[in-house]
């Protein structure tokens, strides 16, 4: 396998429900530090642990192996069994014990099938729950308190049953007006008004403020940044998932956080539209990103792996010893069994009945990909 650990700073997406000989051995070349799986990779439950096991055997690193298991629509894993709740459901029924019971839920249900991380919670506040931002139905609050109170009791539950999670979308995407997916949005807040409501949430699950002020608040293992433009930040159009100003003087160096800092997808509309790759993975970089998430574009990472080889030292080192430190924290699955993933799925039955009552829980999110595409893939 090759040893060039650059591989290390890429979170790759795969082409289907099983790995081809030409995707296995691009993978063995790459080498990437981890994979994200959609619904197009995601057919039954015994399909599903086969395809992450074969990631693993051809890993020399052990990979981050994760997945947006969120709640309502965007829960990859309601292909193959019960859609659990989601976010805005939850705070709805104003029911700590349902929220920590979907936390300890999906950590079970994910070590089952072998991923490491999840990519949640959803830490942005809810400004308009109609907004076509890609944020229905995915806030956990609608103030500053309410977010932070159950998204801590989502975020440590899960921990406790060995899958690290990621906060997101970091420095708050809650005023956007259109949606990433497509273009750039530009978020008009002032810094006042973002420490007042967006950053005040983040600074609670960061570190150096949150837990001196908040201690009974849990730490997120990982942050994304979200791809939108805050001219309080930066005057010039830059997306936050590119801008240094944001995520090493703003979340490293202000807020203080130490984990590992990873992109939004880097093939959404926001970014393709904008940078070509080489000036994409530089400028991430350079911003003080440690993971490059490439979701679609899977037979570009050898051309990562190639850019990144070309950018300086100080920020690959500091990168790698990121993803390095992460993935000591990361724990072996779960043994998989068909009795294990139908007990957990019908505690998730079990809880969106608690939650929905019986007649509402019987239906399911719609899948809504004209609105946005988060529902997809």
């Amino acid at each position: 396998m090759n040893a060039d650990p650059l591989g290390q700073l890429i979170l790759t997406g795969l082409p289907g429900k099983e790995l081809d000989a030409e995707t296995a051995a691009l993978f063995r070349r790459v080498q990437p530090g981890g994979f994200i799986l959609f619904g197009r990779n995601i057919e039954s439950a015994v399909q599903l642990r086969k395809l992450i096991d074969d990631l693993r055997d051809l890993s020399a690193v052990e990979p981050i192996i994760t997945i947006d298991q969120e709640g309502g629509r965007v829960s990859r894993l309601r292909l193959i069994g019960h859609e659990p709740p989601n976010a805005q459901q939850l705070r709805e029924k104003d029911d700590l014990d349902l929220i920590r019971r979907h936390g300890n839920i999906t950590g079970r249900l994910l070590r089952l099938f072998g991923f490491n991380l999840d990519l949640c919670p959803v830490l942005d506040i809810s400004f308009d729950d109609d907004a076509d931002n890609s944020l229905r139905g995915r806030c956990y609050g609608t103030t500053v308190d309410q977010v932070v109170r159950n998204a801590n009791a989502f975020n440590e539950a899960m921990r406790e049953q060995g899958i690290t999670s990621c906060g997101k979308h970091f420095p708050g995407y809650s005023a956007a007006t259109i949606d990433a997916h497509h273009e750039l949005p530009k978020i008009d807040r002032t810094r006042e008004e973002l420490d007042g409501e967006e950053l005040a949430v983040f600074r609670a699950f960061v570190g150096r403020d949150g837990a001196l002020r908040r201690p009974q608040v849990g730490l997120v293992d990982s942050m994304m940044i979200c791809h939108g433009w805050y001219p309080c930040f930066e005057s010039e159009k830059t997306p936050a998932s590119l801008s240094r100003v944001v995520i090493t003087e703003l979340l490293r160096e202000e807020l203080g956080f130490d984990g590992l800092v990873m992109t939004d997808d880097l093939d959404m509309g926001a970014i393709l539209n904008e940078y070509s790759l080489e000036d994409t993975l530089r400028l991430a970089v350079e911003a003080g990103n440690d993971l490059a998430m490439i979701c679609h574009r899977i037979d570009q990472i050898e051309t990562a792996n190639r850019i990144l080889s070309g950018l300086p030292a100080p920020d690959i080192d500091r990168a790698l010893e990121s993803v390095t430190r992460f993935k000591q924290k990361l724990v072996p699955p779960d043994p998989f069994s068909e009795e294990a993933f139908q007990t957990i799925d019908t505690e998730i039955w079990q809880l969106r009945v608690d939650t929905l009552g019986a007649q509402r829980a019987a239906g399911r999110s719609p899948e809504d990909g004209k609105r946005s595409p988060v529902e997809l893939y």
